[in-house]
């Protein structure tokens, strides 16, 4: 591939930091204070060494496999007499990508109608639709430009968190802080997996693998390098949060804790200038999840997985009907769809796509040339995690847990359906 066409290691870990960082943080961070109280730095450090695990198989299957569709790629080799289970996959895996840009940008609309002073609900969904649209166009323009634009976003982004995080260190009161399992030991566990939803977006580093330039190199480093630099942000801001404020006004302040926690040291322009990081936030994951999404689509639709439309590609080689169909079905969950719902749905699904990923390294570990130790750790870890995340939704939220047993149906049947379409052809 042409050196001025391809992603080289900068544009990748923009791209994966900008998966993660995206409406995650901004959201979850009351979330996680109310679960686990002063050990929430703990809980996010937790989520990152858990990615910097599944960035194993990841890695390994990507440089192994050279293909855009990534999971859903993997799990067909791995089952080779098993289509299904990689089908299922990527179609959980699709919807999960709808569910994440809905939450990014629903939080735009929110931190876009503050900076403008306004409450006012349809200002939001009008912020929220029209970022959405703004990176459809951007994706249909093609990689080069895609790459470039991720790269402004997210490196502005981080030089506002870093001053953000730099400014409120001076205004950590350490007594806040301890006792550190103030919530109890297992209430650690419990946040790490409700919040993973905040590390989701590295694997989109992987769906880019055929437009990336020395991938054996940089796909490696673009996934253990955003990660790291993820982790670091997240439990620092974590400490300054905590230790800047009482527990019930980061609860309180919901998607605004991050918003609030700025103004002990920094007043008026510290909200402002979250507000500002949450935009950039927000709109480089849109960005980000739109482009692996529509590749991994792409190449399911090739497969004759998904409908062959999705497979179709502009001059500019963009799976542009991917690329629409992703635009208008993240505007109408943004419009319609509940937060809740869709978080914990986000999380669980790829909780559950990266166990799945894990079997799949295993039983292509003599290609992936991949450690089986390290597999194994990983997917115990994963087990131990989608285990604690389905007790606390059983626990707390019943009814979501319902809905996104609903959900996962019906895109079984939906698989089905395709299925026994192509069959009969």
């Amino acid at each position: 591939m042409s050196q001025t066409l391809g992603l080289g290691l900068k544009e990748l870990i923009a791209i994966g930091v900008g998966g993660m960082i995206g409406g995650g943080i901004f959201s979850v961070m009351g979330l996680a204070v109310g679960i686990t109280g002063n050990a929430t730095p703990i809980a996010f450090l937790l989520g990152g060494i858990l990615a910097l695990i599944m960035g194993y198989s990841y890695v390994k299957l990507a440089v192994a496999f050279h293909s855009d569709g990534a999971s859903f790629t993997y799990l067909e080799y791995a089952f080779p007499h098993h289509k299904f289970i990689g089908s299922i996959t990527g179609w959980i895996v699709i919807l999960g990508y709808i569910g994440t840009m809905a939450l990014y940008a629903f939080t735009f609309g929110a931190y876009g109608a503050e900076l403008l002073g306004s409450h006012n609900e349809i200002v939001r969904k009008m912020l929220s639709v029209g970022i959405i649209l703004i990176f459809v166009m951007i994706n249909l323009i093609g990689t080069k430009t895609l790459g470039k634009t991720e790269d402004l976003i997210v490196y502005g982004k981080i030089i506002l968190l870093g001053i953000l995080a730099f400014a409120g260190m001076q205004s950590i009161e350490v007594q806040k802080l301890t006792p550190v399992f103030d919530q109890g030991f297992i209430s650690v566990f419990m946040a790490a997996a409700l919040i993973f939803v905040a590390f989701e977006g590295f694997q989109l580093i992987t769906n880019g693998v055929c437009e990336t330039n020395n991938p054996r190199k940089n796909i490696p480093r673009g996934i253990y390098g955003s990660i790291a630099i993820v982790t670091i942000i997240y439990v620092v801001l974590s400490v300054v949060s905590v230790g800047s404020l009482s527990h019930n006004e980061l609860i309180a302040a919901k998607e605004y804790a991050l918003a609030v926690a700025a103004e002990p040291s920094m007043g008026n322009a510290g909200r402002v200038l979250v507000s500002i990081a949450a935009l950039l936030a927000t709109a480089s994951a849109i960005n980000a999840t739109m482009f692996g999404a529509s590749r991994m689509m792409a190449d399911m639709a090739t497969e004759h997985e998904m409908p062959k439309a999705f497979s179709f590609r502009n001059i500019k080689t963009v799976p542009w009907i991917a690329v629409i169909t992703l635009g208008i079905l993240t505007l109408l969950l943004t419009y319609f769809g509940g937060l809740e719902l869709i978080a914990s749905f986000s999380s669980l699904t790829f909780l559950l796509v990266s166990f799945a990923v894990n079997v799949a390294n295993y039983r292509l570990r003599h290609k992936t040339m991949a450690n089986p130790y390290y597999i194994v750790l990983g997917t115990i870890l994963l087990l131990f995690t989608i285990i604690t995340l389905l007790f606390y939704l059983s626990l707390h939220s019943l009814q979501i847990l319902i809905w996104i047993v609903s959900i996962y149906s019906i895109i079984i049947l939906l698989e089905v359906i395709n299925g026994y379409y192509w069959s009969k052809k």
